[in-house]
């Protein structure tokens, strides 16, 4: 593994303690499988998987022609609380013994059950790197303080919407450890095209019943409100038995009230009801076609709110297990209910409905992002994990390199006459700057700049300033932040297009605001009316050695020029209509123009926008910068910005 500086494969263990993380766990398995070269699979089976009652879910397992290296009998039954406690601590005395024989390099661990919370304990304890899939997720009950205690254990993390890779942010994780890749059960679901879905349905519901009128039902206990949680199962059986629908019932997870449930489900007959059908477990594959062809989903379990959504099944989520998740318009809650008229009426609403495909939790192309992260990871690196806090006050611990290094960024503007380079502080201050002449070539350009860059970094060094990165462009910001787009090229606003015919843009492209705007665009038709003498008018000269430039076009507009005045006018109506078009997609509060045409835009600008905006942002204050170097600063701030948010 020449990437990651690894001399051997990666020994990997995945450990999985149900039927609901299996299905998470196993397209990574066999990801892991297909990759000989660079992985070796120990995979440890625990939990309500080698638990009768439960189905014997290990057996899928073996179906799916993975070597169980070791089976742990780690519950405790009991199904309430203290034996969910000691199912932990029970596993906790087992686990040292394998990871002591299995020697792996990374344990990964999905979720936020309890049997999780012992497997990330166990190797966190004994310097096994842990990567956690779907940290950062908020759900309700204890799952969410038992997810965000793995994570605090987990080096690595995989999460599976945007929101989440942020929450792992905001709890101090380390930004270059957070994968977003989204779930990995979406591999499947999303290519899952079973032209006999109906054998499915007919060998699980019976040969009378049809796609899309029937009912799949999964309610599992919410073990910090027991009591509660029953009654709902409860009055949910009630709806279902009123509802009159055929109905595959699906037993509830082991977790402290499950054994209540059951009582529940037998004490009205559910096992024998000519409408239901009650079972274990169902092989994950004909899972995803029976959620796939219902007509309803019904219950609490997080495979409503994420997994259902890619087919745009309906479905009723049932009080608080599950209230923070994200959901597609395919889901409908129920966060209470004193009797069954509430979920009966939520039935009749959602029943048969058809929605859009919801892909909140993943592309179909999870798999290959993990194993290429996995790949990545370095084993020669310190293994205690750092956590990124945000800085609450100065620290008075010093360190000498501290003391003499200033945090810094280089900041380029490339002006129509001149290019500027400058040494930026963290405060906003500018340490040192160094100007040259533009050259007239793209490619001599480049390299201009690249040497002014490189002449400035070994000058940092010289003045104790640290360069965390190089900054060009403009900015947008929103609620105090500057925002930085998905591969941080946002608001390059100099690029948008206001006309399909306009001049020729040094990005290659055409009729952009800089093609009319820019000092260089300004330039070019300073040059062109010089060279048709054109340009000069009285009170005017320019030296034999001096470059035309914006500066001498200006001039000459102010000195009663027409054609000047006409570009200038052109130059900031195209400016002008850029603007409307963020107004239109942002709608800001404020725009800032900058640098040293600004002030002869302006009006112009303001004219446009009067002219060309919707009444609804034509309030917008627009201002020209106050600052000294606006355009250094706010390139500098492109840097300084993003690694202060990377400390986070």
């Amino acid at each position: 593994m020449e990437k990651n500086g690894n001399n051997r494969k990666l020994r990997v263990c995945v450990a999985t303690c149900n039927r609901a993380d299996y299905s998470k766990l196993a397209p990574i398995m066999f990801g892991i499988k297909t990759e000989p070269e660079f992985f070796e699979l120990d995979v440890v089976v625990l939990g309500s998987h080698l638990i009768d009652d439960y189905g014997n879910t290990y057996r899928m397992i073996e179906q799916d022609d993975f070597d169980i290296n070791t089976r742990l009998h780690t519950i405790v039954r009991g199904e309430d609380e203290a034996a969910m406690v000691e199912s932990v601590g029970l596993a906790l005395v087992k686990l040292p013994d394998v990871l002591n024989r299995l020697k792996p390099d990374i344990m990964i661990v999905h979720g936020d059950r309890f049997d999780a919370l012992a497997l990330a304990t166990s190797a966190a304890l004994m310097n096994i790197r842990i990567l956690h899939i779907e940290g950062g997720e908020v759900s309700g009950t204890i799952d969410d303080s038992i997810r965000h205690a793995i994570t605090k254990l987990a080096h690595y993390h995989v999460c599976c919407t945007r929101s989440a890779e942020q929450h792992l942010i905001s709890m101090c994780e380390d930004h270059d450890r957070i994968l977003l890749a989204g779930c990995p059960s979406y591999d499947k679901l999303l290519s899952a095209k079973n032209k006999d879905y109906m054998s499915i349905i007919r060998m699980w519901l019976g040969d009378d019943v049809k796609s899309k009128d029937y009912i799949v039902a999964l309610q599992h206990p919410v073990t910090t409100d027991i009591k509660h949680s029953i009654k709902m199962f409860e009055l949910t059986l009630d709806a279902l038995i009123s509802f009159n629908k055929r109905t595959l019932v699906l037993f509830p997870n082991i977790d402290a009230g499950s054994k209540e449930m059951v009582r529940v489900m037998r004490k009205k007959g559910i096992e024998h009801h000519p409408n239901f059908r009650a079972v274990k477990h169902v092989p994950f594959d004909q899972f995803i076609q029976l959620v796939a062809h219902a007509g309803c989903m019904i219950g609490n379990s997080s495979c409503g709110v994420r997994e259902v959504g890619a087919f745009g099944t309906p479905v009723i989520n049932l009080g608080t297990r599950q209230i923070g998740r994200e959901t597609g318009e395919n889901v409908l809650h129920v966060r209470d209910a004193d009797t069954q008229d509430k979920i009966l009426q939520a039935l009749h609403l959602q029943f048969g409905k058809q929605y859009p495909c919801s892909k909140i939790y993943g592309d179909g192309n999870a798999v290959p992002r993990i194993l290429k992260f996995l790949k990545s990871i370095d084993l020669q690196e310190p293994l205690q994990k750092k956590f990124c806090f945000p800085p609450v006050k100065e620290n008075i611990s010093q360190d000498i390199d501290h003391i003499l290094e200033t945090l810094s960024a280089l900041a380029v503007d490339l002006g129509g006459t001149n290019l500027r380079v400058a040494i930026v502080s963290m405060k906003g201050e500018v340490v040192k700057k160094y100007t040259q002449f533009n050259p007239k070539t793209y490619e001599e350009r480049i390299n201009l700049i690249l040497q002014m860059c490189v002449e400035a970094a070994a000058e940092a060094v010289k003045l104790n300033c640290r360069i965390l990165g190089v900054g060009i462009g403009g900015g947008i910001i929103h609620q105090h932040e500057l925002i930085h787009g998905s591969s941080y090229c946002a608001a390059e606003l100099g690029h948008l297009v206001v006309s399909l015919d306009g001049p020729d843009c040094s990005c290659g492209s055409h009729g952009c605001i800089e093609a009319y705007a820019s000092g260089m665009a300004l330039q070019r038709e300073a040059k062109k009316l010089h060279d048709e003498d054109l340009l000069l008018v009285e009170g005017m000269s320019v030296p034999k050695d001096e470059a035309v430039g914006a500066l001498h076009l200006i001039q000459a507009a102010k000195l009663g020029n027409a054609k000047a005045q006409s570009i200038l006018r052109t130059a900031g109506t195209a400016l002008g209509l850029g603007v409307v078009n963020i107004l239109h997609t942002m709608n800001p509060s404020l725009v800032i123009l900058s640098g040293v045409l600004a002030n002869h835009y302006i009006h112009i600008v303001k004219d446009v926008i009067r002219q060309q905006a919707l009444p609804s942002v034509q309030d917008v204050d627009v201002v020209v910068s106050d600052l000294i170097d606006p355009a250094l600063l706010g390139a500098a701030s492109m840097v300084l910005d993003y690694t202060t948010r990377r400390i986070y």
